[in-house]
């Protein structure tokens, strides 16, 4: 069987680089929408829903559609900056930045952090599947390596001793938690073709 069109309903290309290794079943394009709708901060899943859901509405009929929904939540920011880590800096503010002088002064288990995944794809009859990714790890406490984005400079998975972004793309291909939610997504889409 061929591979299945599929949009995820997002204008970021580093999801879809991310994410089209380990959804091998579909042929992952960019969803074409010049609005997508704003995000409730209620969980990752309604949020990835709701960009599905939208994705379901403005597409085309015979596509899959999936929405993804990530963050960044630090122990010592009580989880922070969580479902706002995309809007975590204020307009000409530096996220890295603002997330390190957060951190100023929190030592061990205070700078322990994990990146959350969650994917929701619909298919054009509207059966929901779904698949959660989770990768722990630790803030550094400077910037390291020029590979990835968002807080990859920063953050150091656990067994590492490097930044995601010094271990470089192909290791976050592998490892990220966008990957493991892929892969969970895969194994519920098990049988639904």
């Amino acid at each position: 069987m061929g591979k299945v069109g599929a949009c995820l309903c997002s204008r970021n290309a580093h999801k879809l680089a991310e994410l089209r290794p380990v959804l091998p079943v579909f042929e992952l394009e960019l969803l074409d929408a010049a609005e997508f709708p704003d995000e409730e901060d209620q969980s990752y899943y309604e949020n990835a829903r709701a960009k599905a859901r939208f994705g379901r509405m403005m597409g085309e009929f015979d596509m899959w559609m999936l929405g993804e929904d990530s963050g960044l939540e630090v122990v010592a920011l009580a989880g922070g900056p969580g479902l706002r880590s995309a809007r975590y800096a204020e307009a000409g503010e530096d996220a890295i930045d603002k997330l390190l002088g957060a951190l100023a002064g929190a030592e061990g288990e205070r700078r322990r952090g994990r990146y959350v995944c969650e994917l929701v794809c619909l298919s054009p009859e509207l059966e929901e599947f779904r698949g959660t990714g989770v990768l722990q790890g630790a803030i550094a406490g400077e910037r390291r390596g020029s590979q990835g984005f968002g807080y990859d400079p920063v953050f150091v998975p656990d067994g590492e001793t490097q930044t995601i972004a010094e271990l470089g793309d192909d290791w976050k291909r592998v490892h990220s938690h966008r990957a493991q939610a892929g892969r969970a997504l895969v194994e519920s889409l098990s049988g639904a073709f």
